[in-house]
């Protein structure tokens, strides 16, 4: 696994670098600032990028929007102290990957990137309930487009229901008996018709209309806990 790491504490950097080394995971840059982050990730093309949520200048929230508008598509999580509602559904609907917690503890870190790296969302399993409660409207909501899920086909459905499970890709393409790249152009469509920009946003809407409450592929799931709780809807490249 190759990381690349952006954040503008240098003793927290350091240490993390070093953590992730130890456990054999190459670092192929550790920086400070999101300008030369913004480098590095397409001169590296790492496969996770670890980002800060709180840097002076560009913040981590805007450096990956400029990340995912620049066409990197490689899975990005958030390592930050912010538990705040707020950053954590602003940081999946810009097309975060994950969302962690710098004081969780290093095993679930690594166990969390695994995760990711197969292309499931996870976040950290102190604030799953934040998720929830923006789903069943309890508190700031995940805002619903009105994207038109009446048009999705049967089999665009069966994949929704999949996606708001957390499966990636090559499972759902495993699990329907398809090859992977049909997978991806069904997701695209998905997307398309519901008028989103990330595998999360869909799963969300899946949830908050019920759409997989009856057959095909069950009930939707939760997002991935960081601490191995497993839960609800992944996202990674269509």
């Amino acid at each position: 696994m190759r990381v690349l790491l952006i954040d503008d504490h240098a003793l927290f950097r350091f240490g993390l670098q070093e953590l992730l080394e130890r456990r054999g995971i190459e670092v192929v840059a550790a920086v400070g600032e999101s300008s030369t982050g913004l480098e590095r990730v397409a001169e590296t093309r790492p496969d996770v990028v670890l980002l800060d949520m709180r840097m002076p200048g560009l913040n981590g929230l805007e450096l990956l929007r400029r990340l995912r508008a620049a066409h990197q598509s490689m899975p990005i999580a958030m390592l930050t102290t912010s538990a705040e509602e707020r950053d954590v559904i602003d940081s999946l609907q810009s097309g975060a990957q994950g969302y962690l917690l710098k004081d969780m503890e290093p095993d679930a870190l690594i166990a969390a990137l695994g995760e990711i790296v197969q292309g499931r969302t996870v976040v950290a399993s102190e604030l799953t309930g934040v998720l929830a409660r923006a789903v069943r409207g309890e508190s700031t909501p995940v805002p619903v487009v009105s994207g038109g899920a009446a048009d999705l086909t049967p089999r665009e459905q069966e994949i929704l229901c999949h996606l708001a499970e957390g499966q990636s890709n090559k499972t759902i393409a495993r699990e329907l008996g398809i090859s992977e790249g049909t997978v991806k152009l069904h997701v695209k469509a998905i997307l398309r018709k519901l008028d989103v920009h990330s595998r999360v946003e869909a799963a969300v809407i899946a949830v908050e209309r019920g759409l997989c409450e009856r057959g095909g592929s069950g009930g939707c799931g939760g997002v991935s806990g960081g601490g191995g709780d497993s839960g609800a809807g992944g996202r990674g490249s269509p």
